[in-house]
């Protein structure tokens, strides 16, 4: 059985490697940002986008104020002849001469002449000049001409995910249209005799398939494009059925019928598609029974049925995949630290993923002094009844990890925390 950072790195190793001999390729699509920004958001660039031109294209002033020589205000308070002005999308034409200023606004061109801006808070009108209260050194509140970025510079390259920032860079030097690679397409099927369409009234003893619709967002948050199967009985000929036909898509996500139970039928319909298991078993709860292998070339998970284990499988094991074969580098684990409200006993063996709840400082803590226990998170499990508890992950907005070494965790000690992806 391996740990859930040994399970991963496999994972990782396994379809980096899918990647590279070209059989989770597909081809790059093309969109153009300025028509479809979210269509574009969270893709891979398949492309590199270099800058058309400097940037800044001039000397840009940073704040609202007066240009100025530097050496006419370095003793205050000093009298200078305002000249003129310089605004965002147009220039002074001129020249900053000695005793001279000109008012420029923010992102408008600093004059030549001018080597400083001093911000209008620090300044007063009398007639025809300006009364400077501030000194001012050379280069202040001006970013320099082709600081930035030079013409030809790479501003983002080939494996990028495309945020907000990324897209406003790709904007700014006229790469409206990008290649990103093709978003995998994630094959999902639940399993068992007592699970039923979400949207039907369930008899006594059944469950609606809340498993397919958690597993359809997270492959959506990761990146990657779902395509539902619905959910297979416990019978070997519909089961096997179902698989092939998600054996079509880049990746298979199964959920349930991967215990040792008599029904639990996953592992050997698999086994009779020649599929190469690389673990069947990962060292955590919620979540210890889950695989992970290789049947015709697609990366095929396995994983419990329970809901807050699917869930928590899925963001440890399933979604580095989807990083990796859409083109970009695996995400870590988004793991921090918070202090811990209340003791906790786990059992010793086990890595832990407990429900839990982090709280940061208000703003008035956070100006206390660096180090005060006051500026801390702090973090608390949430009550659960195991791992088909989705009441409990609804009101958690993380995760808290107990490391398999750990029993007994005082009150006020760190430990780390996962966020739950989407929530900070």
């Amino acid at each position: 059985m391996l740990s859930f950072e040994a399970a991963r790195e496999k994972v990782i190793e396994i379809a980096r490697g899918r990647r590279e001999l070209g059989l989770a390729r597909r081809a790059d699509d093309s969109i153009d940002i300025a028509r479809e920004p979210a269509a574009a958001l969270g893709r891979v660039l398949a492309q590199e986008v270099a800058a058309d031109r400097d940037y800044p294209p001039f000397n840009r002033s940073i704040r609202d104020g007066f240009a100025v020589r530097a050496a006419d205000v370095a003793h205050v308070p000093a009298r200078l002849k305002l000249i003129g002005e310089s605004k965002a999308g147009t220039a002074f034409d001129g020249e900053v001469g000695a005793h001279e200023c000109v008012q420029v606004m923010t992102g408008a061109p600093v004059p030549r002449g001018a080597d400083a801006v001093v911000m209008i808070e620090y300044t007063k009108p009398e007639g025809d000049e300006i009364i400077f209260e501030r000194a001012a050194r050379a280069g202040d509140y001006i970013v320099p001409f082709g600081s930035e970025a030079r013409r030809g510079e790479l501003v983002l390259l080939r494996g990028t995910r495309l945020g907000y920032a990324e897209m406003a860079m790709a904007a700014q030097v006229g790469a409206v249209r990008l290649q990103v690679h093709a978003r995998p397409r994630v094959a999902i099927l639940s399993t068992g005799d007592e699970v039923i369409n979400a949207a039907d009234t369930p008899g006594p003893y059944e469950i609606r398939n809340s498993n397919s619709v958690s597993l359809s967002a997270q492959v959506a948050l990761s990146g990657a494009e779902a395509v539902p199967l619905g959910n297979a009985p416990d019978r070997k000929p519909e089961l096997r059925a179902l698989i092939e036909r998600g054996l079509n898509e880049d990746v298979l996500v199964l959920s349930g019928g991967v215990s040792a139970g008599k029904y639990d039928l996953v592992e050997a319909v698999l086994g009779e598609l020649k599929a190469e298991f690389y673990f069947d078993a990962v060292a955590i709860r919620p979540g210890r029974p889950a695989a992970f292998g290789v049947c015709r070339d697609k990366l095929v998970f396995g994983l419990p049925g329970n809901p807050v284990s699917t869930m928590v499988t899925f963001e440890i094991l399933a979604a580095p995949a989807l990083d990796v074969l859409s083109g970009g580098a695996p995400r870590p684990l988004p793991l921090f630290k918070a202090r811990l409200k209340y003791e906790i006993t786990e059992k010793p063996g086990l890595a832990h993923f407990l429900p839990a709840r982090v709280a940061f400082p208000t703003s008035k803590q956070s100006d206390r002094a660096p180090g005060d226990s006051a500026t801390d998170a702090t973090v608390e499990t949430i009550h659960w009844q195991g791992s088909g508890d989705v009441v409990a992950l609804v009101n958690a907005n993380c995760y808290l990890l107990v490391r398999e070494q750990q029993e007994k965790i005082p009150a006020g000690s760190w430990v780390d925390v996962l966020p739950r992806r989407g929530f900070f």
